[in-house]
């Protein structure tokens, strides 16, 4: 589970681009992790110095809620500690070079922000999760074709191989080649395949391999469950599944579907 902003949209009177009204103080649970995660880690990453003191502020107290419903729930920790470690790294750089670069604020909140976040990891790094009291079916139950038909629904290669450390059956289930054949090809062409070949002892191509390989070197396929529409015709923006006051014939076909980066992309000038 994860938060997102109520987002309203108001197009300017004079331009085609679409504004935001975030209220932060009205934040709702979203089903999918991804599309939130992405863009944080884009904001931490790379656009942070684009934003005004308030929203380097607002994204601050974002993030402190985020980390805080982790804590709460114990889901999604990876997917925090990462995004934390990616910010902790770019204010490094920040605040080394604080002379070059624009870090709105006196440079000891920013000090005091990094000491925040080095606090929130090692709560992450503290927790100890426990298994459930279940005495019904689990995973490794299942017949052997269900648990690998169900893996190859994985999207995530880390995914595969946390899941291969949980039992000794489940290490063999995920070292299967097949598996790791088709995330190649879900989420890199056949040309960026042909550039990054492993052979392993046997003389096999070893796809696990040369997954992380081309992890390293392409950006992976992006998929999310829920994500922005943008509107063509009227300039809104909303969010998948939702209703907006479009005066066109057909209001479907205005909407496009923006990515993480997509929506940075309309910020900049």
């Amino acid at each position: 589970m994860w938060f997102r902003q109520m987002v309203t949209t108001i197009p300017f009177s004079s331009s085609p681009e679409p504004f935001l009204l975030l209220h932060n103080e009205s934040l709702h649970i979203m089903p999918d992790t991804q599309p939130a995660h992405a863009l944080l880690e884009l904001i931490a990453k790379s656009q942070l110095t684009s934003l005004s003191g308030i929203a380097q502020k607002n994204f601050m107290n974002i993030l402190e809620k985020v980390v805080l419903k982790v804590l709460e729930d114990q889901q999604n920790i990876r997917l925090i500690r990462e995004l934390l470690q990616t910010l902790y790294t770019s204010l490094c750089t920040l605040v080394q070079r604080v002379g070059k670069s624009v870090l709105v604020g006196n440079i000891n909140m920013w000090v005091y922000r990094m000491e925040t976040i080095l606090h929130w990891q090692q709560q992450l790094n503290n927790i100890q999760i426990t298994r459930p009291a279940f005495k019904g079916l689990t995973f490794t139950d299942l017949p052997l074709c269900l648990q690998l038909n169900i893996m190859q629904r994985l999207s995530d290669g880390r995914d595969l191989v946390s899941l291969g450390q949980a039992a000794l059956n489940l290490h063999a289930l995920s070292e299967d080649r097949l598996l790791w054949k088709k995330l190649c090809q879900y989420h890199f062409s056949e040309r960026q395949i042909r550039k990054r070949l492993i052979l392993s002892d046997k003389g096999q191509l070893d796809w696990k391999k040369m997954y992380f390989k081309l992890v390293r070197c392409y950006p992976r396929k992006e998929q999310y469950g829920d994500t922005l529409q943008l509107c063509r015709h009227c300039h809104i923006l909303s969010w998948k599944g939702t209703d907006h006051p479009c005066t066109a014939n057909n209001p479907e076909s205005c909407s496009v579907s923006l990515s993480p980066q997509d929506f940075i992309n309309l910020f900049k000038f």
